[in-house]
């Protein structure tokens, strides 16, 4: 797996499709790696004629772990959050959208479209509003504003969220633990057979695991805040993609950034929760590839009429 310095760190990246097709970069959730991409699902987005571009956020999978900022105390994170006190993280989402932005640098790509699921969202909506002369067009999926009054997770996600493995040094206890955590907030209407979860989670354990990663990753989110007004100031085409069954982050979150982002597209998807289910790949790349030939058809009519 290649790796690239960008924003004075070094990302684990991989690139599939055209050299000359626009780039598509896909910016993964809380302690996931390039790999949570399904590989039919990048693969739709291939046939389209674009050029994919997966990596690992810092902290995760291969790319540079923040060890010098140890590991946070999540239950003094969450008590200072839920009292906005100041919260010291040592990194947050914007730091992470800027690793985004630098990555696109380091791989020569001037303009992208920015796919982001979960906390990947967020650092979407942050690249769309802070760097717009990157981004192309904005797909948001399964994620939030992070605006105080939204509804949370049930407590069944809450628990298995913050759940551990019976045995944390046994690979397959591990392995037991994420297919646990993935059944609960997994999509009710597009279940996952049984092997091809336990394949998939087995590939991501096997690559790397970094609880104290996923914890500063958290700390960041909760440092990051209420993106709302962010959200107001973007102007680049979106997409907004939510199951109705999301058990983690709940289908009203996506329709607030839809309320809040001018011109955005709500889509709601009725069975699904907070996962990218086997039998919902062709669907939501077949989305995806539309909403972003809109915006190549928008530059096309622009230069005729020019």
């Amino acid at each position: 797996m290649p790796t690239i310095e960008a924003n004075g760190i070094k990302l684990a990246y991989d690139v599939q499709g055209d050299p000359q097709g626009e780039a598509v970069l896909l910016i993964a959730g809380l302690g996931l790696q390039l790999i949570s991409w399904p590989d039919a699902f990048c693969k739709g987005l291939v046939d389209q004629g674009f050029r994919v571009v997966r990596f690992d956020n810092r902290d995760s999978g291969l790319s540079t772990k923040m060890d010098q900022f140890g590991k946070p105390n999540l239950q003094m994170a969450f008590f200072k959050s839920l009292f906005h006190m100041p919260l010291f993280s040592g990194y947050t989402l914007y730091d992470m959208a800027r690793d985004g932005v630098c990555l696109l640098d380091a791989l020569g790509i001037d303009r992208a479209h920015v796919v982001g699921a979960s906390m990947g969202g967020m650092i979407g909506q942050i690249m769309a509003g802070r760097y717009p002369e990157r981004v192309l067009t904005l797909t948001s999926i399964m994620t939030t504003s992070g605006r105080p009054g939204l509804p949370g997770p049930t407590m069944a996600a809450s628990q298995a969220l913050f759940s551990q493995p019976a045995n944390p040094r046994d690979i397959n206890s591990v392995i037991d633990h994420f297919v646990r955590l993935f059944r609960v907030i997994g999509s009710p209407g597009y279940p996952t057979p049984e092997a091809e979860l336990r394949r998939r989670v087995a590939q991501s354990v096997r690559r790397n695991v970094c609880p104290r990663g996923t914890a500063r990753q958290i700390v960041a989110v909760a440092s990051s805040g209420d993106q709302g007004a962010l959200l107001r100031t973007i102007k680049v085409p979106t997409l907004v993609i939510h199951g109705t069954d999301d058990p983690l982050v709940p289908v009203v979150c996506g329709r607030d950034i839809a309320r809040l982002v001018s011109g955005a597209v709500l889509h709601e998807v009725p069975g699904m929760g907070h996962d990218f289910p086997p039998a919902l790949d062709g669907e939501l790349s077949g989305l995806i590839a539309a909403h972003c030939k809109g915006m190549q058809a928008q530059q096309a009519r622009r230069a005729s009429a020019g």
